[in-house]
């Protein structure tokens, strides 16, 4: 992933902005008597779709293997989530949900992706192992 200001805050911005839109979509979609277990399944293919759509224009500003993988998981997981809470929420409630799964998802692949990577030189700079 890329570590320059534009990149970090456009992978921000998008997965809060996807998660937000995701959820509301799913909201709209899901009917408030499902059972959790159908209702999950559905948010989660629908949710993972929505994200598929939305990665198209996303990956030509921000580069596409550096959105896919936070997009198509911030999809599942706000699909999963509001499809099982559907008939708890109102629109607001599962767009503001929706941001919080987007807004945890890329900091968990930011995490991740820092910790496997290990530690690395700054921009413009050499790694020197003294």
């Amino acid at each position: 992933m890329d570590q320059r200001l534009y990149f970090v805050l456009g992978d921000l911005a998008l997965n809060i902005l996807a998660g937000a839109l995701i959820g509301w979509l799913i909201w709209l979609i899901t009917p408030a008597a499902w059972n959790m277990w159908p209702a999950m399944l559905l948010g989660m293919f629908l949710g993972m779709l929505f994200a598929a759509i939305l990665f198209i224009p996303a990956g030509i500003f921000f580069g596409a293997m550096e959105v896919m993988m936070p997009l198509m998981l911030t999809g599942m997981v706000s699909g999963m989530v509001i499809a099982m809470r559907a008939g708890m929420l109102s629109g607001g409630g599962a767009l503001f949900e929706g941001a919080v799964c987007g807004l945890a998802c890329i900091v968990a692949v930011w995490v991740l992706n820092n910790s496997l990577r290990g530690t690395q030189p700054a921009a413009g700079q050499e790694y020197r192992n003294d």
